[in-house]
């Protein structure tokens, strides 16, 4: 009976300190939290979608700060002025001296610097040191392909990727907001004028091979440039370097004559294999089979040796005039 009555008192015990932990861990909420939460929704959902608001619009916005931490961001030197002048568009130029003007300011201070000539700057340095990249990189590739990697890689798109993930897009001085993908372009192009300005041309180029030539990397170089009448091209690489006609040949089939056929076709030339593909018909292919031969010459496999985002070109290397 009396282990009983000691086992009971134990229970109770851990009971208790039981109910004491829970008391002391539990979560306080107030009642008038809920309600609260409910009504701001609700009067947010009544107002519909805003627009974003500019963050230079808020009290505690500080232009100077600002730049200065993109720099310390980018591990680059810039001069103030020539940072603030690169996000600073022509438009938004405009309406400021506009405004300058009606305000009664005296005609020698409405001067107010923009962007374009950084702009042209950058965009010139941007595409010779690309161009030189590619060259170096993939030195087997026609110019055809050259010139089609080359564009993906200053495209619009490109670019306002680039420098949106970067962090320009609250730094734009435009008179549209959100700015749009040519103005994060040319913000992107006018930064490196102004890095080139401010610490030489071999820093710009360090920062194209870093920020805009790194979107090859593990990117399929099929989709970026597919040549053109891949059989014809094929047959005259094979004339040049004479080795003998290039035959398409049937390797395998199956479910001809249905929704569902296959076939697959080889490229031989003076008895090598030069390459292989799949399709749903002998055209295409053959098309594949074609592709899969200049990708072999041109030496842009998936399996290739991957870019050397390390190298270092000397400005006598990069044709800049």
């Amino acid at each position: 009976m009396s282990l009983l009555c000691t086992a009971a008192g134990l229970l109770a015990r851990v009971k208790l300190l039981e109910g004491s932990t829970t008391e002391q861990t539990r979560r306080h909420i107030k009642r008038w939290v809920s309600p609260t939460l409910r009504e701001l929704a609700h009067r947010q959902k009544k107002l519909g979608p805003q627009k974003p608001e500019r963050r230079a619009g808020f009290v505690e916005w500080n232009q100077r700060s600002e730049l200065f931490a993109f720099s310390q961001r980018l591990g680059e030197s810039f001069k103030v002025s020539q940072l603030q002048r690169a996000f600073t568009e022509k438009s938004f130029a405009q309406r400021e001296e506009d405004r300058r003007r009606q305000l009664g300011i005296e005609e020698s201070d409405l001067q107010m610097p923009h962007n374009s000539d950084l702009v042209e700057k950058g965009q010139h340095i941007a595409r010779a040191y690309v161009e030189a990249f590619l060259q170096h990189q993939l030195p087997k590739v026609p110019n055809d392909g050259l010139h089609a990697i080359t564009s993906f890689l200053l495209s619009t798109e490109t670019l306002a990727h680039v420098s949106s993930h970067l962090g320009t897009k609250d730094l734009i001085q435009s008179t549209v907001y959100p700015p749009s993908a040519e103005s994060l372009a040319k913000s992107l192009y006018a930064v490196i004028g102004a890095l080139a300005s401010s610490s030489g041309i071999e820093k710009a180029f360090l920062f194209v091979r870093d920020f805009i030539c790194t979107q090859l990397n593990q990117r399929d170089l099929l989709e970026v440039w597919t040549p053109q009448n891949p059989i014809q091209l094929l047959e005259n690489i094979c004339h040049e370097r004479k080795l003998g006609e290039a035959e398409p040949r049937l390797l395998a089939d199956c479910g001809k004559n249905t929704v569902l056929g296959a076939y697959q076709v080889g490229i031989y030339a003076n008895r090598q294999l030069l390459g292989k593909g799949f399709g749903e018909d002998l055209k295409t292919a053959t098309e594949t089979a074609a592709i899969d031969a200049l990708q072999s010459f041109f030496d842009t496999r998936d399996n290739r040796r991957p870019f050397d985002f390390s190298i270092h070109l000397k400005p006598k290397n990069v044709r800049l005039g």
